[in-house]
């Protein structure tokens, strides 16, 4: 579909228009391939709901020229949006961090979790939502569509497996009115649902998981530093350029709470060495992929130095 889209607007528009893409995940660089004028094509990823929020992520293929970076810069000021620019990568710097963020939502739902008590923690933080009530806002159609083309694209990659059985009940969230949570007609508000705690007791039993109790100090502290290590790699890998652009894109994008300042600026607060510590700590936890909590070797040389992401 998206080889079409572009192959026609290379055809139709005139020389020289920006042909950007409103994307979240998809390869801008792989698209601008499908256009003879590579240089005009850039991302420009709007976040839901478009006409509230803030922030415009500009996704700067390989090819896109200065010049079209420079207008698409001038036209986020225009429309009154932060622009933050991404390089590309799969989820760009909101969603690919997002990723990481939401895997470990759903590891302490297997391990012991329910989506009410993450949820609660994550607020007690500060985030203006919690991860499964975010979910059931934005539709879990949507990421279970980008979880299927992931399984296709990496078959090696680690199913997961409750919110996929979630979808297939059809459970999307509140356009459905059912998702994590369950929702009276007409209203908002999220209400526990036995049977999705039944589903996540199922899982666990299924794989042999012994559940526990959680505190909320632990769910905080690997769904942030979760953040915070991918953060790290994108700055390693050049995708974000500076780590307050990072910061940025969950203020003004994820509703990180504002007074701490972002991921990267909460973990210079926190400590560098304190951050490095606690993913240690995590990757021992026996459910745990250790590869997963590998630190960023960005990470440990600041540790190590004594340095911050934004000194």
């Amino acid at each position: 579909m998206k080889e079409a889209v572009f192959k026609k607007l290379d055809a139709v528009m005139k020389q020289g228009a920006i042909l950007a893409t409103n994307t979240s995940t998809l390869d801008v660089d792989a698209i601008a391939g499908f256009t003879k004028r590579p240089q005009d094509v850039i991302g420009t990823h709007f976040f839901s709901p478009a006409n509230v929020m803030k922030l415009l992520e500009i996704v700067r293929g390989k090819a896109t020229s200065h010049e079209v970076l420079a207008g698409v810069m001038a036209l986020s000021k225009r429309i009154r949006k932060t622009g933050v620019v991404s390089g590309v990568c799969d989820g760009f710097i909101g969603n690919r961090m997002l990723d990481k963020y939401a895997k470990q939502a759903q590891l302490l739902l297997e391990e012991g979790a329910l989506p009410a008590q993450v949820d609660r923690a994550m607020e007690s933080f500060g985030m203006a939502m919690g991860p499964f009530r975010m979910s059931d806002l934005a539709g879990g159609d949507v990421s279970w569509l980008i979880r299927k083309r992931r399984y296709a694209e990496q078959p090696e990659r680690k199913r997961q497996v409750i919110p996929d059985r979630l979808c297939e009940l059809g459970r999307f969230g509140q356009k459905t009115s059912a998702g994590w949570y369950s929702y009276e007609k007409g209203k908002r508000d999220a209400i526990a649902d036995p049977i999705v705690e039944e589903l996540i007791l199922a899982y666990s039993r299924e794989a042999g998981i012994e559940r526990r109790f959680i505190p909320d100090e632990e769910i905080v502290q690997r769904c942030v530093f979760a953040l915070v290590n991918e953060g790290a790699l994108l700055l390693e890998e050049g995708i974000a350029q500076r780590a307050s652009d990072i910061d940025i894109v969950y203020l003004m994008g994820y509703g990180f709470p504002s007074w701490r300042g972002g991921p990267m600026f909460h973990a210079d607060a926190v400590g560098l060495d304190k951050v490095l510590e606690a993913l240690g700590r995590f990757a021992q936890n026996p459910h745990a992929d250790p590869q997963f909590w590998k630190p960023a070797p960005l990470l440990q040389r600041l540790a190590r130095e004594g340095k911050t992401f934004n000194g």
